[in-house]
């Protein structure tokens, strides 16, 4: 069987190595092709801190976006506990979510991460010492951060040395694409490309603009809850401050005024990165949809399963999404060998 995954991405690598890996372990005869116009460290999910965490996925249905979370954060820890974790970028990670009010009491994923408790009044006046904005309550917890920008590597790696192929090369009509080529099954992981790829009206982007510092005293997350974004999360060689979600704005240029507010935000938060040394801004776009689309769609003789629309949590859902392709895979597979026995 050939199949072709479209995107290289955060969300096209873990498709493309999780079929390709089941069908060899079966000794079925199989051969998949990621075509992406752009790999590491060029796509979107390069500038991103990748710090899990389901974030921007609107009316996307919570146990499907739980269930795929917990896949990533398994196989994050599976990495963790080998010798790949630094070629892959995986840290565990202490974090605190900090509010000027009140925080959501109902996140599904409180049991997921380690070890996720409500700060304590005396944890609270320690860390408000000495600050303007006083927060008011709190929870802290251990994660994981896979830093996409050493991930992504380590997954084209893993995928190749197991005889994968890569093509570096633009598809922008994925109904000429599938009359045109002889793969059996496509994987659409096009992201906001799907925008035109497939002619979804429904992608749009949120604009996401980051600091990055060199900081490296600060080692645990803080998420601010009451403002309109500000985060700090440290990455190996840097510390991304952030950040805004900016809907339907394809501005890729970095605004003065964002990274003042970023800048000027995070070190309301964390007053010692005043003496900090800026290293570079960066802009993205993230894949923004009401409602993440992962389905299959009927197409003649071939299988076509779409996968995008992740809005901020490509990879935070990046391999459990991919299992669900992958049994959606299997299932078309066994319907229409059934189908074929009755005939």
């Amino acid at each position: 069987m050939r199949v072709a995954v479209i995107g290289g991405g955060i969300s096209g690598l873990p498709c493309a190595i999780q079929i390709l890996e089941y069908f060899k372990s079966i000794s079925s005869p199989i051969e998949v092709t990621v075509y992406s116009e752009a790999y590491s460290p060029n796509t979107t999910g390069d500038g991103s801190a990748g710090l899990w965490g389901p974030y921007l996925l609107g009316r996307t249905s919570p146990d499907r976006v739980r269930r795929w979370s917990k896949r990533m954060h398994d196989f994050l820890e599976q990495i963790w506990l080998t010798e790949d974790a630094a070629e892959a970028g995986v840290c565990l990670i202490p974090c605190m979510r900090l509010s000027t009010s009140t925080l959501q009491d109902n996140d599904f994923w409180k049991d997921i991460v380690y070890g996720c408790q409500p700060l304590t009044q005396r944890q609270l006046d320690d860390f408000n010492k000495g600050k303007e904005n006083k927060f008011t309550c709190g929870i802290h917890f251990i994660t994981y951060t896979s830093e996409p920008a050493k991930l992504l590597p380590y997954l084209m790696k893993r995928f190749e040395k197991q005889g994968g192929k890569m093509v570096q090369q633009r598809i922008d009509n994925l109904e000429e694409f599938l009359s045109n080529s002889n793969f059996e099954a496509i994987i659409n992981c096009t992201g906001l490309g799907s925008k035109e790829c497939v002619k979804d009206c429904e992608m749009y982007p949120v604009r996401g603009q980051v600091t990055r510092y060199k900081a490296n005293w600060i080692y645990y997350v803080i998420l601010d809850e009451s403002d309109d974004g500000n985060y700090i999360i440290p990455n190996c060689d840097s510390v991304v401050l952030g950040g805004t979600h900016q809907v339907n704005d394809n501005n890729t240029n970095v605004c003065p005024n964002d990274k003042k507010l970023i800048i000027d935000g995070c070190r309301k938060i964390v007053p010692g990165l005043a003496h900090a040394t800026h290293l570079y801004d960066w802009v993205g776009l993230r894949p923004g949809r009401d409602c993440l689309r992962l389905e299959v769609e009927r197409a003649g003789k071939k299988i076509l399963i779409h996968n995008y629309g992740h809005g901020g949590s490509g990879v935070t859902l990046a391999w459990g999404c991919a299992a669900d392709v992958l049994e959606l895979l299997k299932r078309e597979l066994q319907i229409r060998h059934l189908t074929k026995s009755k005939l």
